[in-house]
């Protein structure tokens, strides 16, 4: 359904909005830009409106084809000022990410980096809800330092390492329990190969093998604090065969993600995307603390 103004050249389509409704609710990251995209032109359109209400008719050369004409214009100029870099849209996107934090985590799918097999991708079903940082802003302040101090140990940098912790733990809200229930404080989503020789959680997972979904269980290490757990991420980077590329040329987000989808860490075909986007917006949560 479209709401039109000719005279005014205002058009407001409230069926596009009411699909991009549904859309979010299934995949409300993936369709953020588009909402701001749209919410954008029609703040344009409403702006253009009310600037043409206090202009002056010119006089009897006005009919109702000149009319639909300025309002052509109207749209088409409202159209050129909508989506531009750095302006409202990118604005509202920002906000409406911050929002969504609270409420959707990435559904990235990890793996081991030791896996005796190819690695899969999963859902842990055995986790339950961490009472740890509620927010990136408290997840980043919690972790930065462990995180710098990876960056030294590994030459990746801290904002990287902190994106890939935040898209494995949804920002610390998914965390894999002990029997006890304590944390395991595995922040990275690393299994627990017969070399591994400290303590282990055991869950019940959902694995894609051969795009086929599987239910298993899966023994992830544990650690005594998530210091430990980055530093043994970061000596997973620099000692795997697997991953020395990726430690070697992790000079953008992307690059980072893409050495470590190519080295195996996930089977999401759509992981190094994720985890780029996810560093992103660590990076942008970082110049707002700033």
């Amino acid at each position: 359904m479209s709401i039109n103004t000719p005279s005014q050249g205002v058009t407001v389509d409230l069926r596009s909005l009411d699909q991009l409704k549904g859309a979010s609710a299934r995949d409300a990251r993936g369709q953020v830009r588009e909402v701001a995209r749209q919410l954008e032109g029609l703040f344009m359109q409403e702006l253009m409106k009310s600037m043409r209400a206090t202009t002056m008719a010119s006089g009897m050369l006005d009919n109702g084809g000149t009319e639909l004409g300025t309002s052509m214009l109207d749209t088409q100029l409202s159209q050129q000022m909508t989506g531009l870099p750095g302006g409202l849209s990118d604005m509202i996107a920002r906000q409406l990410e911050r929002q969504l934090q609270g409420v959707v985590t990435p559904s990235g799918s990890t793996a081991s980096a030791e896996a005796v097999r190819p690695p899969s991708g999963k859902t842990r079903v055995g986790t339950s809800a961490s009472p740890r940082p509620s927010s990136p802003e408290a997840f980043i302040q919690q972790h930065q330092a462990a995180a710098k101090a990876a960056e030294s140990a590994t030459g990746i940098p801290a904002e990287h390492i902190l994106g890939q912790a935040a898209l494995e733990s949804g920002w610390g809200k998914r965390d894999i329990r002990m029997p006890d229930g304590s944390s395991s404080h595995n922040l990275f989503g690393i299994k627990a190969t017969s070399s591994w020789k400290g303590k282990v959680a055991e869950v019940t997972t959902t694995e894609y093998i051969g795009g086929v979904a599987r239910k298993v269980t899966a023994k992830f290490r544990a650690y005594d604090s998530f210091e430990e757990a980055f530093k043994d991420h970061a000596r997973l980077l620099t000692t795997s065969p697997r991953y020395s590329e990726t430690a070697a040329k992790a000079d953008t987000p992307a690059d980072f993600a893409k050495g470590l989808q190519k080295g195996g860490y996930a089977t999401d075909p759509a992981y190094a995307d994720k985890l780029t986007r996810v560093i992103h917006t660590a990076l942008r949560v970082q110049r707002d603390m700033a």
